[in-house]
């Protein structure tokens, strides 16, 4: 979805407007499950960030600056909840409880692309991928977005898809 649109709909979603609400989710909804998945691992924890992200961007919409970056905004929102998740993940561990099940990792008989990404990418080309193909975002947007060089969003991405490539071939 283009970012002007994105945009018209947090304008509608700010006013109240729950159809507007619903178009945001089904267009936003995979790729905030995606970068809320590469952030934990695990898809439990995904869709529940998700869900808590979809509930806060409803709640706070009215928060949103007309004519910026609504995706950028809800990826914040994502990126926030998601380490949240982190920090509570820790702090189980820290305090001995026993084990969720939810911190082991889902090994379903047909590896998703999701997957093949965690287990072979860095947590930098990680997000660059997802930014890109999952979001749309150009190298120029993720570079300013990221605040690093063009150069090295181009770089991570190659790397990213070079590795997706060798470890595709060799599952």
């Amino acid at each position: 979805m283009e970012k002007s649109e994105l945009d018209k709909l947090m304008s509608r979603v700010a006013e109240g407007d729950n159809q507007a609400f619903g178009e945001l989710y089904r267009a936003t909804a995979k790729g905030v499950y995606a970068f809320a998945y590469s952030y934990l691992n695990n898809s439990s924890d995904a869709e529940d960030v998700m869900q808590s992200a979809f509930l806060q961007i409803k709640r706070k919409a009215y928060t949103y600056k007309k004519g910026s970056n609504a995706r950028a905004w809800i990826l914040q929102i994502v990126k926030n909840l998601a380490l949240d998740e982190l920090r509570k993940r820790k702090r189980r561990r820290q305090t001995n409880y026993p084990p969720d099940e939810r911190d082991a990792v889902i090994s379903p008989t047909e590896p998703s692309a999701l997957d093949y990404m965690m287990k072979c990418l860095t947590d930098e080309e990680r997000e660059v991928v997802i930014l890109h193909v999952v979001w749309g975002y150009k190298h120029r947007e993720i570079a300013e977005k990221l605040e690093i060089p063009v150069g090295t969003v181009t770089w991570r991405y190659n790397q990213a898809i070079k590795k997706l490539e060798k470890f595709k071939e060799g599952v």
